[in-house]
């Protein structure tokens, strides 16, 4: 596998430009949102129309919206109620506006997968999307004293949820543990052949850089995936042959506070696309059909 297949080109707008009007208010709040564009462009990519498409912590919904837009099916299970609520208004709103899939969210622990997804669509998943918890090396958004007529530098929207078992809030061994059990439960969901892209980027601990995408990779061949590819995923914007980096209030506080200690940080620009794909077995998935087609469901444990 090589270090880099290739560069997606997945932010020639902001973030929030990307989301606009697609989805509700209060998805915003999310502290961990994948960018619209990689979770459009690994379907693109990997899948065709009428495919169904499967991301296990959904959030908001991401994925799942991006997919239905496309004229693909989708299946999401969020472990938060509110961000299982939250993604199912998004894809109401996605129905709202003529997209051409349907999806449907389940509530529960992603370790559970295949409980929680109905056996008609086992081994039918054509893709996988999905993005481990960051946990604490999230930061939310910021408010200035102007804005929020508080004395300094404040900052919301910057936890998962207060529940201890959500797995943003455990330390990175039982992480990557609960994720290689996720992976295991996805491999059984996709078709023979079907892939998974997981993006991740590393971050640091106590001046310590965790090298999540390696430990990703690693997770993915203990589930029985097949380590495929290894893309860039571009969080920065491209002008003039330049990246355009649009680093947050707190990355760049970090930035700075760590070379003045003489580390030296860089702003992030990218992160990795890990792709794998389940191996091919003699006989082929069945498609899936109309009458097969996920059918929104009120989201709920």
């Amino acid at each position: 596998m090589h270090i880099c297949d290739s560069v997606w080109n997945t932010a020639p707008t902001s973030a929030p430009a990307q989301r606009a009007d697609r989805y509700v208010p209060g998805s915003a709040a999310h502290p961990a949102k994948m960018l619209p564009q990689i979770a459009a462009h690994a379907i693109r990519t990997y899948t065709r129309p009428g495919d169904l498409v499967l991301d296990p912590m959904c959030g908001i919904g991401t994925t799942l919206v991006e997919a239905v837009h496309l004229g693909r099916h989708a299946l999401g299970t969020e472990y938060e109620p509110q961000w299982a609520h939250v993604a199912e208004r998004n894809l109401r709103r996605a129905d709202a506006q003529g997209a051409t899939g349907t999806g449907a969210v389940y509530c529960g622990d992603a370790r559970e997968l295949t409980a929680l997804v109905p056996a008609a669509f086992h081994g039918l998943v054509d893709l996988v999307v999905t993005s481990p918890p960051y946990g604490a090396s999230v930061h939310g958004q910021v408010r200035s004293t102007r804005e929020s007529g508080e004395r300094g530098v404040t900052k919301k929207h910057y936890r998962y949820s207060h529940d201890p078992s959500n797995l943003a809030h455990v330390g990175l061994d039982t992480l990557l543990q609960a994720f290689t059990d996720i992976l295991t439960q996805c491999r059984h969901l996709l078709r023979p052949g079907g892939h998974a892209v997981i993006t991740a980027r590393p971050w640091r601990t106590r001046g310590e850089l965790i090298d999540l995408p390696s430990a990703v990779l690693a997770a993915a061949e203990t589930a029985g995936l097949v380590p495929a590819e290894r893309n860039i995923a571009l969080l920065a914007g491209i002008r003039d042959g330049q990246l355009i980096a649009r680093p947050s209030f707190f990355q760049m506080k970090n930035i700075r506070d760590a070379r003045h200690t003489g580390t030296p940080l860089a702003v992030i620009t990218h992160e990795d696309a890990l792709v794998a794909r389940r191996p091919t077995a003699p006989a082929p998935a069945k498609p899936v059909t109309e009458s097969q087609a996920p059918h929104r469901a009120e989201a709920g444990r």
